[in-house]
């Protein structure tokens, strides 16, 4: 048995919606599943299983904030209840002034200052990118929905910091480069994918602008669009 998830009987699913927030699992199993179970809330972490609308057997799974706290559920996932798709779906901070609150943005690389891979990668620099047959799924799914500026694909910055003054400065720079948006965990998730063979996307919700300093409220933040579901159950 997981240490952290601590479920004791298969999921008999091998695809995770992995979210930061347990509400925001709890908000997907409720609205966007059918015949949902609960399968733990250890330490808080809600992880619920059910139906997407097409009768796809699917796991939501909270995991908490940063990159440390996802390598724990991630590789619990994926090595104890052997998780060969995961979906992060999350919020960011849009680091182009022309993406708009509420917008998609799908990573299709991860950059970060982090230095979990520099303990995995003291040598060279890992390159954390995203499964493409998962980003072709993603993509095709957004042109038959007929979603043009709405969604965006491209590079994320994922952080260990959060709140510091020096890293409005890296953000800067990061933009110059045409990274769209700040996380963070995708770089470890991508890592993981890599280390322990699993598919790997992130499909995130544009919750505030670095640029413009528009935001969401904390309540808007739970909520997830049908236009992104529809994405992730499309993978």
């Amino acid at each position: 048995m997981s240490k952290h998830i601590g479920a004791n009987t298969p999921l008999k699913a091998d695809t995770v919606l992995l979210t930061g927030d347990p509400l925001r699992a709890k908000y997907i199993a409720e609205n966007f599943l059918s015949s949902v179970q609960p399968y733990t809330t250890v330490r808080g972490m809600l992880g619920f299983i059910g139906l997407t609308p097409d009768g796809k057997l699917i796991a939501v799974q909270g995991a908490g904030m940063g990159m440390p706290s996802w390598a724990i559920y991630v590789n619990e996932l994926a090595t104890f209840y052997g998780m060969k798709k995961m979906i992060r779906i999350g919020t960011c901070g849009a680091m182009q002034q022309d993406i708009q609150l509420g917008s998609i943005v799908i990573a299709t690389a991860a950059c970060t200052d982090s230095a979990m891979n520099l303990h995995r990668f003291p040598h060279s620099t890992f390159a954390p990118a995203a499964d493409f047959q998962l980003l072709i799924k993603a993509y095709n799914k957004k042109v038959q929905m007929g979603l043009l500026n709405d969604v965006r694909f491209g590079t994320v910055f994922s952080t260990d910091r959060f709140y510091t003054k020096s890293n409005t400065d890296d953000l800067g720079v990061l933009a110059d480069y045409g990274v769209l948006a700040v996380e963070m965990e995708t770089a470890e998730l991508y890592t993981l994918a890599a280390e322990l063979h699993f598919q790997a996307l992130t499909l995130l919700i544009v919750s505030d602008n670095i640029i413009t300093k528009e935001e969401l409220t904390p309540n808007q933040r739970e909520v997830v669009s049908q236009d992104m579901m529809e994405i992730a159950f499309a993978l």
